[in-house]
């Protein structure tokens, strides 16, 4: 049995067919999640350093 048969390799599954919608789905929600928090986490870092300029 070879290792190459196991690891999603070019876009295919484990299984080697072609993703399933329902994978690609899940890697775009976290995608997305991933992005939001990237995001609110930046905004939350600049409005703290503003807030911490103006009052020094």
């Amino acid at each position: 049995m070879s290792t190459s048969s196991l690891s999603p390799v070019g876009g295919q599954s484990v299984a080697g067919g072609p993703p399933r919608v329902r994978d690609q789905a899940r890697d775009a929600v976290t995608l997305m999640a991933f992005s939001a928090a990237t995001s609110a986490a930046l905004a939350i870092g600049l409005v703290l350093l503003s807030h911490l300029g103006r009052q020094g």
